[in-house]
């Protein structure tokens, strides 16, 4: 017969285990969680807070290179010209290099996801830009254009396309565009697979024409694959540093200051004035303006894909 002392002595060592395993469980949890945490502290978050404390000083390599703290580096981004023009060349390359990118990779994904023979080698074929180094393919483009290049020399041309302000923006829209349509065509594939084939008997039924088909079906199924692009590129686009760079054999901006873009103002303030204060307040300022837009698409673009 079992008493009710061994039986509260049974309750008491069951919950002693059980306290016992939900610690080990949770001690587990948080030891797999403290590696990427640790990472995202030490990398992302202390960089960032370390960047909005020396931008309120004069910062150099050593540290601070004269007394006072303020606003005073905030203000001379502001009232720098030459960040306006940066500001102003990424709006235009964003808004003309996503939209195509998105057009390409969605028309690439179109075209492979059909059952057409050879389509294993359209599909490496269209991804192998995304893969390829940068720096390849910048230099062998800037070869190719130029003005005693391959695609002067084929059509009787004498611009020199990357060294021209007027055509050197469209040059490294129509390059960025090519290199990065492969990827958006990826996630676009996944997508269009995830479409249930249901949807298109049901349309073949009523003789819906192709064109129809994809504005009304296929295009509007696709909006978790917009948004995503949409957010993920344009963050991506905003960051534009390694083909101007290089095209402009530094962070010059030249010619004209056609290629100033942010990202390199901030690196030449950083390493080419070692101004590292004036560099963390236009970082700061650049990543509010990033981070804002990315809210705005949020509410907007998202909330209609969530809806």
């Amino acid at each position: 017969m079992v008493t009710p002392t061994a039986t509260r002595a049974a309750q008491s060592r069951f919950n002693t285990s059980l306290r016992g395993a939900r610690a080990r469980e949770a001690g587990w949890g948080f030891g797999f969680a403290f590696v990427p945490l640790a990472v995202l502290g030490l990398f992302f978050i202390y960089p960032l807070g370390y960047a909005v404390y020396i931008s309120f000083f004069h910062w150099g390599i050593l540290g601070k290179t004269a007394p006072g703290t303020g606003t005073f580096n905030y203000a001379k981004v502001f009232h720098d010209p030459i960040f306006g023009t940066a500001l102003k060349n990424i709006a235009e390359y964003t808004f003309a290099v996503v939209p195509l990118e998105m057009t390409l990779g969605l028309s690439l994904a179109l075209v492979i996801n059909q059952k057409i023979r050879g389509r294993n080698f359209f599909r490496s074929a269209f991804y192998f830009p995304s893969i390829a180094s940068s720096v390849a393919i910048t230099t062998i483009i800037l070869y190719i254009f130029s003005q005693n290049g391959l695609f002067n020399h084929l059509f009787g041309f004498s611009t020199d396309w990357f060294g021209n302000a007027s055509t050197i923006g469209w040059g490294i829209v129509s390059m960025n565009a090519w290199t990065t349509s492969g990827t958006v065509m990826l996630f676009y594939l996944a997508a269009l697979q995830a479409i249930p084939d249901d949807v298109y008997e049901a349309a073949a039924l009523d003789n819906t024409s192709a064109w129809r088909t994809f504005w009304k079906i296929t295009f509007p199924l696709l909006r978790p694959a917009h948004f995503f692009c949409l957010v993920v590129f344009g963050i991506g686009a905003l960051k534009l540093f390694d083909q101007p760079f290089l095209i402009a054999k530094g962070a010059s901006g030249a010619p004209n200051y056609s290629t100033m873009y942010p990202i390199l103002y901030i690196y030449n303030a950083a390493f080419g004035s070692y101004d590292f204060g004036l560099a963390a307040a236009a970082g700061v300022i650049y990543f509010v303006l990033i981070f804002g837009l990315t809210v705005v698409q949020r509410l907007t673009v998202g909330r209609q894909e969530a809806a």
